[in-house]
């Protein structure tokens, strides 16, 4: 009877350390809030992984808008030690919050970057066609999104929301930027009703349904349409003469101090440093001085705003899209 009463305390405080141990070893780990892709964490994680950082963090994914109201909510008493998250939204909780610490990469950027983020990844948006429903529609090949306003393509584009995605960010600042608000107005009212049913949630939306051959054309990121016509698909990507308007993400540690905080700035290091080319590879947008990327990634009209993305800027751009609906 004896044996057995010990023999239950042991266990108890084997299984009570077992637990405090395991706890403070969470504790210890940097969590990372990430809005990115399954391919994008992929690559950050083998980065982490040959850096010998794995088991010292942890990785949340959350989608952009979630992600981007606790870090305007929540500054820097949000659980995360690290953000990759859409560059817009980083800039706007500084602004708001003065949440991020400095960091500094190893590499030059090409365009002026604020001490407290590092680039990441670039997307760009483009017009891609299955050039065989073309043919079975003997539609022209359009060159410009006033060009899917047009009769003959009724319902047969698609196009990402605004509402629910930054793809559908590049679409409206290319069309704000050629047309202005009152033109621009005309011309989305048009589009929209041309997509009928194909308005998209989701940025990768449009270039599914173009390649099951549901619609024609579709506007989107452009990486993805040359990546299908690369694999023999019958889709063809268009720079449309608006411009092809780019988005970045970035990678900021939260400032939270302490000791935790420096291997949250190493691990935010390697994911900017070590894993850029994997995630260069992957979005082909160069974003450093010295990158290069394939002839077929190069846009013809790769443009930008001419202010600064902001959260605010989002918002007036949903509030122009809904006004043309």
């Amino acid at each position: 009877m004896k044996n057995s009463v010990w023999l239950l305390l042991i266990c108890s405080i084997v299984l009570v350390l077992t637990a405090c141990s395991g706890k403070a070893s969470e504790n210890d780990k940097v969590i990372i809030y990430s809005n990115a892709d399954e391919e994008a964490i992929t690559a950050m994680e083998q980065a982490l992984k040959d850096e010998g950082l794995s088991g010292k963090y942890i990785i949340q994914s959350m989608g952009t808008s979630e992600l981007g109201g606790k870090m305007i909510a929540e500054g820097n008493k949000i659980e995360a030690d690290v953000v990759t998250m859409a560059s817009y939204f980083i800039d706007s909780a500084q602004k708001k919050n003065n949440m991020f610490t400095d960091i500094k990469g190893s590499k030059e950027a090409i365009d002026s970057q604020p001490s407290y983020a590092l680039p990441i990844l670039g997307n760009m948006g483009a017009i891609f066609v299955n050039t065989e429903v073309l043919k079975q529609k003997k539609l022209d090949t359009p060159t410009s999104i006033v060009d899917l306003t047009k009769p003959e393509y009724k319902d047969l584009v698609s196009i990402p929301n605004i509402m629910d995605s930054s793809t559908g960010w590049l679409l409206i600042q290319a069309i704000l930027h050629q047309y202005g608000e009152e033109k621009g107005k005309e011309v989305l009212h048009n589009l929209l009703a041309n997509v009928g049913p194909h308005l998209e949630s989701s940025g990768s939306g449009p270039i599914k349904k173009v390649q099951t051959g549901e619609v024609a054309v579709g506007f989107g990121l452009r990486a993805q349409a040359v990546n299908a016509k690369v694999e023999g698909q019958p889709i063809q990507y268009i720079d449309p003469t608006e411009g092809n308007f780019s988005l970045t993400e970035s990678v900021a540690v939260v400032n939270k101090g302490g000791d935790k905080q420096k291997l949250a700035m190493k691990i935010a290091k390697v994911i900017a440093d070590k894993a850029r080319p994997a995630l260069l590879k992957q979005y082909p947008v160069a974003l450093y001085k010295g990158e290069t990327v394939a002839k077929e990634h190069e846009p013809k009209h790769a443009t930008k705003w001419e202010t600064p993305l902001t959260v605010d800027l989002l918002e007036q751009h949903q509030a122009f899209f809904k006004s043309a609906q």
